[in-house]
């Protein structure tokens, strides 16, 4: 029987009522009495909580920083994990453990749910279940997001919707696996396993801005986001224009001579960013701009975050992030 060690973060699938409308993080405890199934999972299913169960909301480096040293302290012991977790800023949160968790060759499933787990017509069971018979099946040696019938590339998804219960896509990946009567891997996308051994990048630099371009940004705006920190992923339009106003660019291309580091993600939910495709994003190639190609805004972030706390140099940054490090990228 497999060992598998379930991380209680908080999240929807843990919340209870408190007044009339609001909802709270309540006792891991309670969900393991609610939930008697988990007793007839065909693994050793064992438990711990973070800290202080906290709404995805909250969620930042910190968080993440306890949850991956609970997964080394416990790697030897257990087979995989599974993390409940908010669907809020789940996809952060495993794009962000994909790089930290270095050298990783046991799965590591996020699951959560859409309605709390007490509820009628609750999605929580059926999505830890089968998270854990995922996590035991010992075909998956990465971070993934389980929901809603299907096991995505955690660094691949963006939470798309807060109504229905199909929360996550993976734009530019397929899932690696579809779940039925029975569930189907893909095998020929799954990750092998690695051969290092396990160690934690704690180091997570924040120093990181989004600027989100809109038909007439004002100058201002513009400057005064990328001067106020050190690495800015600015959001573009299609396949990864910008405006071709010279006061924009000499912004940007100063910016860039003065150590700044700016990375080109495209707003549309699908396609890649292609510097030089169209004139407008030639120029954005021109001055050193680097393309995100068809990484999620969520991964591009979190990738930044990881390599800026590795003390690596400008450099090495944009040698680094351009390489696809853990399935990132497409290929």
């Amino acid at each position: 029987m497999k060992k598998i060690l379930l991380i209680y973060t908080g999240g929807t699938i843990g919340m209870q009522k408190e007044g009339k409308d609001s909802l709270v993080p309540f006792n891991f405890d309670s969900i393991l009495n609610a939930f008697p199934e988990l007793k007839e999972c065909d693994a050793n299913v064992e438990h711990v909580s973070t800290k202080n169960a906290i709404d995805s909301s909250d969620m930042n480096t910190e968080n993440w920083v306890e949850i991956s040293k609970i997964i080394e302290k416990q790697y030897n012991q257990y087979d995989s994990f599974v993390i409940l977790h908010g669907t809020d800023t789940m996809a952060y949160t495993a794009s962000a453990l994909s790089f930290m968790l270095e050298g990783l060759n046991k799965g590591v499933i996020l699951t959560g749910s859409q309605i709390p787990i007490g509820a009628r017509r609750t999605d929580a069971k059926e999505n830890l279940i089968t998270a854990i018979e995922i996590a035991a099946s010992d075909k998956i040696s990465e971070v993934c997001i389980y929901f809603e019938d299907k096991l995505f590339r955690g660094n691949r998804t963006v939470k798309v919707n807060s109504e229905n219960f199909e929360a996550f896509e993976s734009p530019h990946l397929p899932a690696l696996a579809q779940v039925g009567i029975n569930i189907k891997y893909n095998t020929s996308l799954l990750r092998n396993k690695d051969t290092k051994q396990l160690s934690v990048s704690e180091n997570m630099n924040t120093d990181i801005s989004v600027l989100k371009l809109f038909p007439g940004i004002s100058e201002k705006i513009v400057k005064s986001i990328i001067e106020n920190s050190e690495t800015t992923v600015m959001e573009s339009f299609g396949s990864g224009n910008s405006t071709s106003n010279k006061k924009f660019i000499s912004i940007l291309k100063e910016a860039i001579e003065n150590g700044k580091i700016i990375v080109n993600c495209s707003q549309c939910l699908r396609g890649s960013v292609h510097q030089g495709k169209y004139e407008n994003s030639s120029e954005l190639k021109r001055i050193g701009v680097i393309s995100a190609k068809d990484m999620t805004t969520e991964t591009a972030i979190t990738k930044l975050m990881y390599l800026r706390g590795k003390g690596l140099k400008n450099n090495e940054i944009r040698t680094q992030f351009k390489l696809s490090l853990r399935g990132e990228i497409t290929v």
